[in-house]
């Protein structure tokens, strides 16, 4: 029987959050929610809806294998050339991207951990090796990530907000990442969250984009755009980058739809305050009540919170016969998204009883 290689053998495969459906199957509950996949509670803009439905008449050709008016609109709005973007089947494709673009056999990729997991695995089916260093007060420590920096070095990947804490890195810790990183090292910057942050300290990748630096920029539509199922991202970078990566980019990636809604939703700015707005109320409501629960907490600039418990995969289990799905993250945390005011209830009360009891 043919074999892969041993690299890619052992990896193990991504595993999303239970669906909705799936839950009320197996466990014969009905009313059930969904705090595990950071989605944006109030679902896409009606706006980004409407476009949909537009676009539906279209559906027997192919779609714009270039992006082309999206990734016009994303110039203008980020003062970039569209030769500095590329479109991604979310921006969790470009990650997959760029390691094959950038990484040879025995080459090593930096990151830190926990964090996002397809970092490892993007590197990983490259036969590369992943250096995982751990994080410092649930931060990423640029620090130690710039000393375990060596000549077998090309990717250093950060996720600024961080998944699954929610933590940034902030501009005097970043420049100095950048100041010090050698020749011949890519920044991958994953800033999925980007748009939920409200800290004037946080990062700032686009200067050093700017400036000709070696730096991917990624961005999604999946999280505050609430465009999660469409599938769509972007990256930017100096066209000599994004010109390497369109080499095995695949052809017709983005679909005719996610690039409709995506130009729609990114200008319909009344429908992402309110996205912020309906975070930024659920979070004080948590960090309130996990309070009074005795609950420990890291507080987050994402739509999400990290909560470091003894025995997450109990508690995980319990929440689920409750009807509340949250995401486990290994034996001693959960990570729960924010919700709607009703949802973030829904949970503070099954979580409640689970404590009490």
């Amino acid at each position: 029987m043919i074999r892969p290689p041993e690299y890619v053998s052992a990896i193990k495969p991504y595993v999303p959050g239970k669906p909705l459906e799936e839950l009320e199957r197996e466990l014969g509950i009905k009313g059930s929610i969904k705090l595990a996949s950071n989605e944006n509670p109030l679902g896409p803009s009606p706006l980004a809806l409407e476009a949909i439905r537009g676009a539906g008449k279209d559906l027997n050709r192919y779609p714009d294998g270039g992006g082309f008016y999206l990734k016009n609109m994303l110039s203008e709005k980020l003062s970039v050339s569209p030769d500095n973007i590329i479109l991604g089947n979310g921006s969790n494709e470009l990650l997959d991207i760029v390691a094959r673009t950038y990484m040879r056999p025995g080459d090593e990729a930096v990151m830190a951990t926990p964090s996002f997991v397809v970092y490892s695995m993007a590197v990983q089916s490259t036969g590369c090796r992943a250096v995982q260093v751990p994080l410092k007060d649930f931060v990423h420590d640029l620090a130690a990530m710039r000393e375990a920096v060596t000549g077998k070095t090309r990717i250093v990947f950060i996720a600024n907000p961080n998944n699954p804490t929610g933590t940034i890195n902030r501009i005097g810790e970043f420049d100095r990442l950048m100041e010090g990183l050698p020749d011949g090292v890519l920044t991958v910057m994953d800033e999925a969250y980007y748009e939920y942050v409200s800290d004037p300290e946080y990062a700032d990748s686009m200067k050093w984009f700017r400036e000709g630096r070696d730096i991917l920029v990624l961005r999604t539509f999946s999280k505050i755009f609430g465009l999660a199922g469409l599938r769509i991202g972007y990256g930017i970078a100096k066209e000599e980058i994004v010109s390497e990566m369109n080499k095995l980019r695949p052809p017709f990636n983005t679909n005719s739809l996610a690039q409709v809604a995506a130009m729609v939703a990114f200008g319909d700015g009344a429908h992402v305050r309110r996205s912020r707005e309906i975070n930024e109320e659920g979070k004080r409501y948590l960090y309130q009540h996990f309070g009074r629960l005795g609950v420990r907490y890291v507080t987050t600039e994402a739509n999400f919170i990290y909560l470091p418990v003894e025995d997450s995969g109990t508690l995980y289990e319990r929440l689920l016969r409750e009807g509340v799905i949250v995401r486990p993250m290994g034996p001693k945390a959960l990570r729960v998204t924010v919700g709607l005011p009703e949802e973030n209830t829904r949970f503070i009360e099954a979580l409640g009883e689970i404590v009490k009891s």
